[in-house]
């Protein structure tokens, strides 16, 4: 069993048919199946054996699938990674994870160099002719038997103790959850064009975007940065019938819509995830353009697809509908036990989405993970027709623009300043952004820093959406 395993399958049925588009440039999945060969190749040449962590820190290109179903070809670990973490943070993440090679993005090789210095990891430059330069290295043709139960991706997600932890998804995971988003939710078919906006370094856009596209034989068309008016340039031009994204693109594309000038005809369903829709912005982008969204939800540990408002079925706004199938759910009280049908508690999740464990935190997994229920520490409750609520989160982070930040991190880093004395980071509402991040700080006496010279100092630190 290999995750990888149905790119060569879709490239052997329907290789001239396009796997991936960015602009007017298109791979077919016959090349990217020998892109992800290359890879493979080249992973044996840098000394990368079965199990072994890579990173990887490329936006969304045709690179990023090339290099993904390589590692995984080879029999590796994806650790997907932010291209806009800072050196500092690129450090961490090859460390924790003791990533020996590290594929990084042109633009951003400068702090994946500096990390991995610091991790004694190996930096392969991705440039713009990096598919092309690829032809000097070996083809591994066949695709590395795993067995369903071993890691094949880790990824970094939540948490209140300052520092991420790598929830391992196994082959497993990540297959059932392609197949169950691909079978019943998109009910996808060659025909579709999926649009991936989506960051590819995040579980929701590996699995809503990539694996179900290539699992199903459609084509998706890529968008490295969301802009309202390229995505609306893309979607027509290219004919999306697909389109998944986290709350702040449906506010952005309700924001953006002048009644004129956009064909919306091809689209056929949108998915939100990521964060909680609101109600109000759901029901203006279908009236402006005429398709429904199916709002879920699911975390990294999930994943990430847990439940969904599924299609054909009844749908209701403000919900996340009930679980997918081979997935269970539950609103837990303080004592573990079920809270009465309307109850706010906190959501649990058992199935075959649930993950291997936390990478080396064992205590941490048993924390997360009882009797195999994963306690998501979010609040929420479930209705008399097993429709879901999400209504609050226990975790103390912040969810701006559907990625996850945690306060503790941004403290740590305001503390090393030399001005501050104390420091709290809190979120607040914003309209389109969901939460914007603000940090509380009394100076120490004497100094005269400002609030910009604080900022600056931050953003040296750390990416930019923290």
């Amino acid at each position: 069993m290999n995750l990888a395993s149905f790119l060569t399958r879709t490239a052997a049925e329907r290789g001239e048919r396009t796997a991936l588009r960015l602009g007017e440039r298109r791979i077919s999945y016959q090349q990217l199946d020998e892109a992800a060969g290359r890879v493979a190749g080249l992973l044996g040449v840098l000394g990368v054996r079965p199990g072994d962590r890579v990173g990887v820190m490329l936006g969304n290109t045709p690179d990023f699938a090339a290099v993904y179903y390589g590692v995984l070809r080879a029999g590796g670990v994806v650790v997907p990674m932010n291209p806009l973490l800072k050196g500092r943070e690129v450090a961490y993440y090859l460390s924790d994870s003791q990533a020996t090679v590290l594929f990084a993005a042109q633009a951003f090789v400068a702090e994946a160099r500096a990390g991995a210095a610091h991790a004694d990891a190996r930096v392969v430059e991705v440039g713009s002719s990096f598919l092309a330069d690829l032809a000097g290295q070996p083809v591994v043709a066949t695709v590395m038997d795993r067995d369903g139960s071993d890691t094949a991706v880790i990824l970094y997600t939540s948490g209140t103790t300052g520092k991420p932890k790598g929830a391992q998804l196994t082959h497993a995971n990540l297959i059932r959850n392609a197949e169950v988003t691909t079978s019943t939710l998109l009910k996808l078919t060659p025909d579709d064009v999926v649009f991936g906006g989506l960051p590819l370094f995040h579980s929701f856009g590996q699995t809503v975007t990539l694996n179900t596209a290539v699992m199903s034989g459609a084509s998706v068309t890529m968008l490295p940065r969301f802009d309202p008016a390229a995505a609306l340039a893309t979607m027509a031009a290219h004919g999306v019938t697909v389109f998944a994204g986290v709350p702040t693109m449906y506010t952005a594309l309700v924001a953006a819509f002048d009644g004129s000038g956009f064909d919306a005809s091809t689209l056929r369903v949108c998915v939100s995830g990521g964060a909680a829709l609101p109600v109000e912005i759901l029901h203006e982008f279908e009236k402006a353009y005429g398709c429904p969204i199916l709002e879920g939800y699911g975390l990294s540990e999930t994943s990430p697809v847990a439940c969904f408002n599924h299609p054909d079925t009844v749908r209701k706004p403000g919900s996340i509908g009930t679980p997918v199938a081979g997935v269970q759910m539950r609103v837990l009280g303080v004592d573990g036990s079920d809270v009465p049908t309307g109850d706010v508690g906190e959501i649990a999740i058992k199935g075959h989405n649930i993950m291997k464990g936390y990478w080396q935190r064992p205590d941490a997994t048993e924390a997360a993970v009882v009797d195999g229920w994963f306690r998501t520490g979010d609040m929420g409750r479930v209705d008399q027709d097993g429709y879901y609520y999400i209504v609050d989160r226990k975790k103390d982070l912040i969810i701006r623009g559907g990625f996850n930040v945690y306060p503790r991190e941004i403290e740590e880093v305001l503390y090393e300043h030399p001005a501050v004395a104390e420091a709290a980071v809190i979120g607040v509402p914003h309209a389109s952004l969901g939460e914007e991040i603000t940090a509380v700080i009394a100076l120490k006496p004497g100094a005269t820093d400002t609030p910009e010279d604080i900022r600056d100092f931050v953003k040296q630190q750390v990416a930019a959406y923290k």
